[in-house]
């Protein structure tokens, strides 16, 4: 008969030996539900033809964002959703040059068939919080995304966030976001 710390060892190391198989079965599980998800995701993604689309409003609020908020802008007019389905709010507390460029900017897309309203607030009472706030008093839409002015915003983000919002379960998703200084 061998040594007991010799048992002991060849124990230890089938117990280890165990765990590890345990756990990359369970990694392995998690890997397949992942891919699932994705496909299933993609086959859940909002057809942009349908006529029941629901109303979104997009809250953009802005505080002297003088150096970003052009391409907020850019990346705004890029989402893909119909211009019908979509109203824009910028919540505009600036006190700087950042006013009449975010003036001219909307009053570019406006011109462009935008549903976009520029709402400025000489008080900053609770601050961009403030501002959300104000904005939802007037808001259209049955959803509303809140994207600050430095977000790089992905152009399916509506399509691929609100089909979640079929389950009732559901009442907010909150995702990813980009930077360009990493």
């Amino acid at each position: 008969m061998p040594p007991i710390w010799v048992i002991f060892i060849v124990v230890f190391y089938f117990l280890t030996l165990a765990f590890v198989f345990c756990f990359s079965v369970s990694q392995l599980h998690l890997t397949f539900k992942y891919l699932f998800s994705i496909r299933k995701r993609k086959l859940d993604q909002l057809n942009l033809k349908s006529k029941n689309l629901p109303i979104v409003t997009l809250q953009l609020p802005i505080f002297n964002e003088l150096y970003v908020v052009e391409r907020l802008f850019e990346s705004i007019i890029k989402i893909e959703y119909p211009k019908t389905h979509l109203e824009i709010q910028v919540l505009d507390d600036s006190t700087d040059e950042t006013l009449d460029l975010v003036k001219n900017l909307v009053t570019k897309l406006k011109n462009s068939g935008f549903d976009i309203s520029h709402i400025h607030r000489e008080n900053r009472t609770g601050y961009k919080a403030g501002a959300l706030a104000d904005g939802l008093k007037t808001a259209k839409g049955e959803f509303i995304a809140i994207f600050d002015a430095d977000f790089i915003i992905n152009q399916k983000f509506l399509i691929e966030t609100l089909p979640y919002f079929d389950d009732n379960k559901i009442g907010m998703v909150q995702t990813r976001w980009l930077h360009t200084n990493e």
